[in-house]
């Protein structure tokens, strides 16, 4: 099959686009899709560079990739409810390629009025930013929460999830995005590279934050004791000794196919917008990467070669 490979840690030019890659393993419970599209994640460019290969170390080659969507093409004999021809989508491994092999627990069926491409921005991002308002801040109705990178893809989901919850969000974003932060229905916004905006800013019950650096560590002293922040990014490494009635819960994205599946129904019924950047052939995937780690681009997606999205 058709894949991008990576050989060897180091920027995006290690991206390589291959038409004679090994098709993946399957077994009983497994579902083979026929990728339609897959996305580009932060979490991609920082495995590809190795900066995270202490922690999550690649099998080189390796094939990158969190998302898929596109339509069944087998499925294992224990698999009951897909068959052949269905639209999916999944938070997976290895999705920068043709054929993708999919968990039949971690695969849900796409609704109809939902675009099959697009979907492929819809896993990741909706279980990361989901988790970080349920699990890791553990948001209750009527509470007062803070979300950094509201406009981002992940603070997006955020922002929908903890609205659903019956939370008071607090949109924070840079002060050239306030107006614009206002679309997203919140309760109020916050110019988070304002240092003044933050100090007058009443405390809050908790931060769901997805910029991470000092400007988490600064908002961190508007939460109030008791409270909590839930974070996806790196914090500063004294933040927590600086914060000691606050709970500091690190977030990462587990599969959760009902999840997804709740959110491309949102999607499906205009409740949840994900505007989508770019999208891109999926041999592009180097210029992808760069076009990523710039940032401000919005969501990227690969379209695999010949997929009838």
């Amino acid at each position: 099959m058709r894949a991008v490979v990576l050989h060897e840690y180091g920027g995006p030019e290690k991206l390589k686009f291959e038409d004679n890659v090994p098709e993946p393993q399957i077994s009983g419970n497994t579902v083979l899709i026929a990728a339609t599209s897959a996305s580009v994640n932060p979490i991609d460019w920082k495995l590809r560079s190795g900066v995270m290969q202490k922690v999550y170390p690649l099998s080189l080659p390796a094939i990158l990739g969190r998302d898929v969507s596109g339509i069944v093409r087998s499925v294992g004999a224990n698999v009951k409810h897909f068959k052949a021809g269905d639209r999916v989508l999944a938070l997976s491994n290895k999705t920068y390629a043709e054929l993708v092999a999919v968990d039949d627990a971690e695969v849900t069926h796409l609704p109809d009025g939902v675009d099959l491409t697009d979907a492929a921005a819809i896993p990741l991002i909706s279980l990361t930013g989901d988790q970080l308002v349920r699990i890791a801040t553990n948001v209750q109705k009527g509470q007062v929460v803070l979300v950094t990178g509201a406009l981002g893809s992940v603070g997006r989901a955020a922002v929908h999830t903890a609205k659903k919850l019956g939370a008071q969000v607090i949109a924070g974003v840079r002060g050239k995005e306030v107006e614009e932060a206002r679309s997203l229905g919140v309760s109020d916004v916050l110019a988070i590279d304002d240092d003044q905006a933050i100090l007058n800013f009443p405390l809050v019950d908790a931060v769901a934050d997805t910029v991470g650096g000092e400007v988490a560590a600064k908002l961190m002293a508007r939460v109030k004791q008791g409270g909590s922040v839930g974070y996806t990014a790196v914090l500063p490494e004294d933040a927590a000794a600086k914060n000691p009635t606050v709970k500091i819960t690190r977030v990462g994205a587990r599969p959760d196919a009902s999840k997804v599946r709740e959110f491309a129904d949102d999607v499906r019924d205009g409740k949840f917008i994900l505007p989508i950047g770019r999208r891109m052939q999926l041999r592009d995937a180097a210029e992808a990467h760069v076009l990523g780690q710039k940032g401000g681009i919005g969501k990227i997606l690969l379209l695999a070669p010949d997929s009838k999205g």
